[in-house]
């Protein structure tokens, strides 16, 4: 009698001691640090080109798309209990039967056979608590699984659990990894598929199937076994699922396909948007993958010819850029920093500023034109010698330049549009200094060029820096008849909800008159057709274009205009060291305008071939030949013309 009451208050002790345990637990359990209506995980944001194809995935360290519950097939959520937790709907966030079974199984081993954690608890397991093994955190995991079955509901579980959840290869939640290793959205996938993706939280790296696909098939195998054994699917869906085959994927995370992109919208958009790579943002970009292939390829052709035709070339330090623009909204089609981004991540369509040589000439042209010449108007085409003082040297001590035209010679007199058919340097010079530096200065800053370029002679060669995308937005001048478009890169971004959150425009900003730009630009499209820029002829649609070569060979551009296109070209090297002599925009860069330019007309066969003419604008017979003209640019009276001297000092 006296050892049944001694065991009776034992039991009673032991009682009040684990309920007294269980309490400090309870109360020191971290439960009111759990916010369990705020679950918001970190979500990839992806950019799209404007057809809508998949340009990258942008995502800090868990790369993960949300799904809805009930946007969750319901065999996926059938198939995940039958293996995981069969009476989830029965239980209150802890299956003690589960827990018994799997401790009676335990001892008869001698070591862990099977889990007892029902899927609330592996929820609040891989949310909250650490990853220790211990038997308070086990009764913290219970006590904080009976609060969340009381907090939310079941479906809200699930929903949470299936979007948590890791299944490897770097994917978080179930859409992720139906996406990445099958290409399918949930409501695409079959049985087999379904099977694999409920089995891999178990154990994510093993059952990873690019890495161990018989494993992970296997795991499927026992969990449309375990459905088949409950009755849950039939037998011919049992058949058909085990002897079913899936084509699995084994893709890079990002899926990046045009990282020059990627990098100059991240690098333009996080100042703004501080959740930029976790919140779930859709970026709407201008960029059309098509294109920005195109451009791809045509400027890898380009290196390709520059190390054929220079063995010496270093490759380390040789590179390019391209930017294709639609000047008609602004929309850049196609940005590419460089000719192998592996190699170097630099991006020299937005970060790299070079001279961009007689490229530069047709902004002096258009000044030209505005102020009432006429593209038959004649300039003096000879040699003239410029002293200046030498910096750094004594008082009295001179720098002398005396410029020249590419391949030396002179003409005397030419006409605007032969000089810059064939881009001759002193007749241009002579040009400026007939208008005047300080209005072709003045001039320049109205078309939106920086105060920065300089004020003196050497602008009217190209003597400043400036990046091909920058320079492109000065060209849209052209195909735009004297209005300038802001290039524009990013169209939108909206948020989970698809509500736009921030949305970009192109500027327009007039400059100059129609029917006067389109002397100029018809002069550029005699560049290509019998000067310079032949290089970048293509049969059957119009193109206006300038080559451009700095000093010494060091830069080599050219700028191309379709009737609806523009694209600028460079190549260099990165330490501003020159290419061989014989590389120029001529040589270099046109044939990469041409190569590109055949492939996006075979694309885009209905793109439009030639130019409108503005009003305005009209044809007449002038020295034999067809010309246009316009009131404000008629044709120049004929005029005795006497040169007494081919160099004239200044």
């Amino acid at each position: 009698m006296k050892m049944l009451k001694f065991i009776v208050s034992l039991a009673l002790i032991i009682a009040v001691g684990v309920g007294v345990y269980v309490f400090y637990l309870f109360s020191n359990s971290g439960v009111e640090n759990y916010t369990f209506k705020d679950f918001k995980p970190p979500l990839t944001t992806q950019l799209f080109d404007k057809n809508g194809k998949l340009v990258a995935n942008v995502f800090d360290k868990e790369h993960r798309f949300y799904v809805a519950y009930e946007d969750i097939p319901p065999r996926l959520i059938e198939a995940l209990i039958a293996i995981e937790d069969t009476a989830f709907f029965e239980h209150n966030g802890v299956n003690t039967d589960a827990i018994a079974r799997a401790a009676l199984k335990m001892l008869r081993a001698g070591k862990p056979v099977e889990g007892g954690s029902t899927l609330t608890q592996q929820l609040v397991k891989n949310t909250e608590l650490t990853p220790e093994r211990t038997i308070n955190r086990k009764i913290k995991e219970a006590l904080l699984a009976y609060q969340l079955e009381i907090k939310l509901s079941k479906e809200q579980i699930l929903e949470r659990y299936l979007n948590h959840i890791f299944f490897g290869h770097g994917y978080y939640g179930v859409k992720t990894a139906a996406l990445g290793y099958f290409h399918k959205d949930l409501d695409e996938l079959n049985l087999k598929e379904i099977a694999m993706l409920v089995g891999m939280p178990k154990a994510p790296s093993s059952y990873d199937p690019t890495r161990n696909l018989n494993l992970s098939l296997s795991r499927a195998n026992n969990v449309i076994q375990r459905m088949f054994s409950i009755g849950w699917i039939s037998e011919a869906e049992y058949k058909e699922a085990m002897e079913f085959k899936p084509t699995i994927y084994d893709d890079t995370l990002t899926l990046n396909a045009a990282p020059y992109v990627v990098d100059e919208v991240i690098k333009r958009l996080e100042p703004q948007i501080a959740d930029l790579r976790t919140a779930g943002y859709k970026i709407d970009l201008a960029i059309d993958l098509q294109v920005q292939k195109m451009a791809e390829d045509a400027l890898r052709f380009g290196y390709d010819e520059i190390v054929k035709r220079d063995k010496d070339a270093n490759l380390s330090t040789l590179n390019g850029a391209m930017v294709v623009v639609d000047y008609q909204n602004g929309d850049v089609l196609a940005l590419v920093g460089g000719v192998d981004y592996n190699k170097s991540n630099f991006n020299r369509a937005t970060q790299s500023l070079r001279q961009p040589g007689s490229s530069f000439k047709p902004f002096l042209y258009q000044i030209a034109i505005d102020m009432g010449y006429s593209p038959m108007s004649e300039v003096a085409d000879i040699s003239r010698i410029f002293e200046e003082p030498k910096q750094g040297g004594k008082k009295d001590e001179k720098e002398i330049w005396k410029p020249k035209n590419f391949g030396g010679g002179m003409k005397g007199l030419v006409t605007l549009k032969d000089a810059l058919t064939h881009s001759r340097n002193l007749a241009t010079i002579n040009l400026a200094l007939d208008i005047g530096l300080e209005v072709v200065y003045k001039k320049l800053l109205g078309f939106g060029f920086s105060d920065k370029i300089p004020a003196d002679l050497s602008i009217v060669l190209g003597s400043f820096g400036i990046s091909p995308l920058d320079f492109a937005k000065f060209y849209t001048m052209f195909g735009n008849y004297g209005i300038v478009k802001e290039p524009l890169l990013i169209k939108s971004v909206r948020n989970r909800n698809d509500e736009v959150v921030l949305a970009f425009e192109s500027n327009a900003t007039k400059v100059a008159e129609p029917e006067q730009v389109f002397l100029t630009l018809s002069m550029m499209q005699n560049v290509v057709a019998r000067g310079t820029g032949s290089n970048a002829r293509v049969g059957g649609i119009e193109v206006a274009g300038k080559t451009g070569t700095s000093n010494e060979s060091i830069d080599a551009w050219f700028v191309g205009i379709t009737p609806e296109i523009e694209g600028i070209v460079w190549f260099g090297n990165d330490n501003n060291k020159p290419m061989k002599a014989t590389e120029g925009g001529a040589r270099t860069s046109a044939p990469v305008f041409r190569e590109f330019l055949v492939q996006y007309v075979k694309k885009f066969p209905q793109t439009r071939r030639y130019f409108r003419i503005p009003e305005g604008v009209s044809k007449g017979i002038y020295n034999g030949e067809s010309e246009f003209y316009t009131p404000k640019s008629p044709f120049p009276q004929k005029n005795i013309h006497s040169i007494q001297d081919d160099e004239m000092l200044f």
